[in-house]
């Protein structure tokens, strides 16, 4: 069930908010003046804030301008016994969601309650699928080596110089040639990637240039390549150590006359193309052993950005634990999970040989493992994982005893179908061939609400 804090200095108002509350099924924490709610809200995880505006110590729209620079998405309704026009509209405009006056209509009070709740609930969804649709996210950290990458994305992105993105698997090479797209006057262009490891060497010229109908046994019709996918816009090689020494030929034409020719076709079509291209590999050392043209490589790295291991950078892994967190528990439909300092230590003691991506997918694991707080405990057991170990053992050893196990997994399960039919009881309970009244005893044994579907 939803959680609505109150923040309110005389008693009886939060007596008779409680009470109201509670009938409509709501869970209610109250708070007896500014700074105690400011605290609560900190630390706790609420669906919706009734903020009182004349309190003693710190007043409500003080702590509204706090909550506010802390850009926390909870909604606020503030209440005032001496509300005035100007009054709410100041409210609303400091970014409170509504303003309700004393004494209160109950009705009025109870629908302003229930929007402020759905629009919680469209913003954290809005959230979800956005992060689904882009792939597009920040870069974060505050270390000294991406800074100089942000700097160097700055003055490089505006031009159409060709950028050589090099750096271990993990490292967020891709988002750094995203942000290489995004930040440049190609932004309103398609940016097309190609990952030259995963296309076989005899079908990576026609991946990159296209084909002609009938240009070999397969060609059932004419494909237009990415080349051609990306005119106007960027073009990201990823892993170009890989691509054949043939394709790299054509590659290197392409850069160099702004020209391409499908494969089985001899018409030259022009194309306007910013190539990024990412490696792995020290091509360099591949230029020597005869994997990788010379020509091409002076071509490809105008600018170079080498982006290092998460090892390198482990002062940058608090902020990453904690936005990795944040999106999983979003995500699960989780409530907001905190990290002890004994555990963030953990982390950042960690040697993580697969770097950025290693460490969101052992933040997924401490998510779905650990309780409301990750501890330093959790770390040790649950964040190295072995390769020969069943990828279940985990939460086998959590619960020794089957009944534990079988609820941790039935809450799981009865919670997941909720959540993917928005709620609906009837159609879940169809769904899952239980009866409607036998899923609610589950949905109160549990105590399963919208926003806390996992745990």
């Amino acid at each position: 069930m939803p959680t609505i804090l109150i923040v309110d200095d005389e008693k009886s108002i939060r007596k008779t908010l409680r009470e109201i509350l509670e009938y409509e099924s709501y869970h209610v924490d109250e708070a007896q003046d500014g700074a105690e709610g400011l605290q609560m809200i900190k630390d706790g995880d609420y669906d919706c804030v009734l903020l009182d505006i004349k309190m003693p110590k710190m007043d409500g729209m003080e702590v509204l301008d706090k909550l506010m620079q802390q850009h926390t998405d909870v909604p606020v309704i503030m209440v005032s016994g001496h509300g005035t026009i100007d009054t709410a509209v100041e409210a609303v405009k400091k970014g409170a969601y509504d303003f309700v006056s004393k004494p209160m209509d109950l009705n009025r009070l109870l629908i302003t309650v229930r929007n402020a709740l759905d629009k919680n609930n469209l913003i954290t969804e809005t959230k979800v699928l956005k992060r689904k649709v882009t792939k597009t996210r920040d870069i974060l950290g505050n270390s000294p080596a991406i800074k100089k990458i942000l700097e160097k994305i700055q003055k490089v992105a505006p031009t159409d110089a060709r950028v050589l993105v090099t750096g271990q698997n993990g490292t967020g090479k891709e988002l750094v040639a995203r942000w290489i797209h995004e930040k440049s006057l190609r932004a309103k262009g398609p940016l097309v990637e190609v990952n030259c490891a995963a296309i076989p060497s005899e079908l990576i010229e026609s991946e990159l240039f296209g084909h002609e109908k009938g240009a070999f046994t397969s060609a059932i019709k004419q494909r237009i390549g990415k080349f051609e996918q990306a005119n106007g816009g960027t073009l990201f090689l990823d892993e170009i150590g890989d691509m054949s020494l043939s394709a790299q030929a054509k590659v290197l034409r392409a850069l160099q006359e702004n020209k391409i020719t499908r494969v089985g076709g001899d018409k030259e079509i022009s194309v306007d193309v910013r190539v990024v291209a990412a490696t792995n590999k020290d091509l360099t050392r591949e230029i020597d052993k005869g994997n990788f043209r010379m020509d091409l490589y002076h071509r490809l790295s105008v600018i170079l950005i080498h982006v290092p291991t998460l090892n390198d950078r482990r002062d940058d892994i608090p902020i990453l634990a904690e936005q990795f967190t944040e999106e999983i528990c979003q995500d699960y439909g989780l409530p907001r999970k905190t990290i002890t300092p004994k555990a963030m230590q953990e982390l950042q003691e960690i040697h993580w040989s697969g770097n950025i991506r290693e460490l969101r997918n052992v933040m997924e694991r401490l998510v779905i493992l650990s309780e409301n707080k990750i501890t330093d405990t959790d770390v040790l057991t649950y964040a190295v994982a072995h390769p020969t170990a069943d990828p279940m053992e985990a939460i086998f050893n959590k619960y020794p005893h089957f009944q534990d196990f079988k609820d941790f997994m039935e809450k799981q399960y009865i919670a997941y179908k909720l959540r993917i039919n928005n709620w609906n009881v009837s159609k879940t309970a169809d769904e899952i061939d239980i009866q409607r009244s036998h899923l609610y005893n589950k949905i109160e044994k549990y105590s399963l609400r919208r926003e806390e579907n996992v745990g």
